[in-house]
Protein backbone atom coordinates (compact mmCIF):
# COMPACT_ATOMS: atom_id res chain seq x y z
CA UNK A 1 0.00 0.00 0.00
CA UNK A 2 2.95 2.61 0.46
CA UNK A 3 4.65 1.72 -2.42
CA UNK A 4 0.81 2.38 -4.30
CA UNK A 5 0.44 5.26 -2.83
CA UNK A 6 -2.41 4.62 -1.09
CA UNK A 7 -4.01 6.37 1.75
CA UNK A 8 -7.05 4.64 2.92
CA UNK A 9 -7.53 1.15 2.67
CA UNK A 10 -11.48 0.39 1.47
CA UNK A 11 -13.49 -2.38 2.70
CA UNK A 12 -15.40 -2.11 -0.22
CA UNK A 13 -12.48 -3.26 -2.19
CA UNK A 14 -13.00 -6.93 -2.05
CA UNK A 15 -10.57 -8.31 -4.64
CA UNK A 16 -7.92 -6.16 -2.99
CA UNK A 17 -8.41 -7.59 0.21
CA UNK A 18 -8.36 -11.14 -0.87
CA UNK A 19 -5.14 -11.15 -1.60
CA UNK A 20 -4.30 -10.26 2.31
CA UNK A 21 -6.38 -13.08 3.37
CA UNK A 22 -5.58 -16.96 3.14
CA UNK A 23 -7.34 -19.59 1.02
CA UNK A 24 -8.55 -20.82 4.72
CA UNK A 25 -9.72 -17.10 5.40
CA UNK A 26 -7.18 -16.09 7.78
CA UNK A 27 -5.33 -12.61 7.34
CA UNK A 28 -1.74 -12.93 6.67
CA UNK A 29 0.89 -11.55 8.77
CA UNK A 30 2.74 -8.67 8.28
CA UNK A 31 5.95 -10.65 8.02
CA UNK A 32 4.20 -12.40 5.17
CA UNK A 33 2.04 -9.89 3.07
CA UNK A 34 5.36 -7.14 3.16
CA UNK A 35 3.16 -4.09 4.64
CA UNK A 36 4.12 -1.62 7.23
CA UNK A 37 2.48 -1.36 10.79
CA UNK A 38 0.20 1.65 9.85
CA UNK A 39 -1.27 -0.36 6.87
CA UNK A 40 -1.85 -3.86 8.58
CA UNK A 41 -3.20 -2.14 11.19
CA UNK A 42 -6.01 -0.48 8.50
CA UNK A 43 -5.99 -3.87 6.29
CA UNK A 44 -6.79 -6.03 9.47
CA UNK A 45 -9.64 -3.22 10.41
CA UNK A 46 -11.07 -3.36 6.82
CA UNK A 47 -11.02 -6.71 6.40
CA UNK A 48 -13.41 -7.11 10.07
CA UNK A 49 -15.82 -4.66 8.35
CA UNK A 50 -16.28 -6.31 5.26
CA UNK A 51 -16.71 -9.76 6.91
CA UNK A 52 -19.13 -7.89 8.91
CA UNK A 53 -21.60 -6.70 6.54
CA UNK A 54 -21.37 -9.87 4.55
CA UNK A 55 -18.78 -8.84 1.70
CA UNK A 56 -16.26 -11.38 2.76
CA UNK A 57 -16.80 -14.79 4.51
CA UNK A 58 -15.26 -15.81 7.70
CA UNK A 59 -13.92 -18.83 6.60
CA UNK A 60 -13.71 -20.34 3.47
CA UNK A 61 -14.64 -24.39 3.16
Amino acid sequence: FCVDKIEQIDYKEVGRLRRYVTERGKILPRRISGNCAKHQRQLTGAVKRARYVALMPYTIE
